[in-house]
């Protein structure tokens, strides 16, 4: 069995946190993280852009075998939820460009398989994403986040495996 990586994806038109792991067997291991920072002076257009850009070299870099985003979670503000919107389609729209699979989580799932339960907060969420890849992820939440959902990805993934040879 070959390592697999897997890129976690935390959009944001703001920060888009993203987390590169790898998994193997039942090893799971830190490459990389990092976060895209976007201007809020400039037009939606071109946050877009940029979003896409920067993903793109973090595709080129470390050319995952699937990445993982955080569904849209629909909130009262329908505008913001509209905007995020907006990045995640850059954000699918790139991967796709790639050619990778994308994988979606709804932000209680991530949160039920990193923690243990549905209403984790941010604090605990970034203190087992550290525990869970034995480093200390410094930050903000948006980094933690998205590792959390490459973290995801790989139990699911690990699952259906382990199902399919039972």
């Amino acid at each position: 069995m070959h390592a697999k990586k897997i890129l976690g994806i935390d959009p944001g038109l703001i920060n888009t946190g993203w987390g590169v792991i790898s998994i193997n067997g039942n090893s799971v291991s830190h490459i990389d993280h990092g976060l895209i920072k976007v201007r809020t002076d400039i037009d939606l257009a071109e946050r877009l852009l940029l979003i896409s850009q920067n993903l793109t070299e973090i595709l080129s870099k470390h050319n995952p075998d699937e990445c993982s985003i955080e569904k849209t979670f629909v909130n009262n503000n329908a505008l913001s939820s509209l905007k995020l919107g907006h990045a995640r389609g850059a954000i699918l729209l790139t991967i796709a460009k790639y050619k990778i699979r994308c994988f979606e989580y709804a932000p209680n799932q991530i949160k039920k398989s990193v923690v243990g339960r549905g209403h984790a907060d941010k604090t605990q969420i970034a203190h087992m994403v550290s525990i869970l890849l034995s480093k200390k992820i410094e930050g903000v939440s948006d980094v933690s986040d998205a590792l959390a959902i490459a973290i995801t990805h790989a139990y699911q993934n690990h699952n259906r495996i382990v199902e399919a040879t039972q």
